[in-house]
């Protein structure tokens, strides 16, 4: 398989939240670049009522990032940065 990625990913395990409409849903970011995520969630993302964009805070980090919706799977989504 090859990967078409612009970046590099690396695997992580960094707690967030993704803030959407005055709502937030915690969340745990899987692998991160410079240009995208891969975020998983506890509850089926199917069931989340995040439309296309939303910011992504990694409070650890003191980041808040605007980022769309590339994918949505079973619990996990991933997201490129605007």
């Amino acid at each position: 398989m090859v990967d078409t990625r612009i970046a590099p990913r690396f695997r992580v395990d960094k707690r967030a939240v993704a803030e959407y409409g005055g709502d937030k849903y915690p969340c745990v970011v899987r692998d991160l670049s410079s240009t995208g995520a891969a975020i998983e969630f506890s509850e089926p993302v199917k069931v989340i009522p995040i439309a296309k964009a939303f910011n992504l805070i990694l409070p650890e980090d003191r980041l808040k990032l605007p980022c769309r919706i590339v994918w949505k799977r079973d619990f996990r989504m991933g997201v490129t940065f605007d």
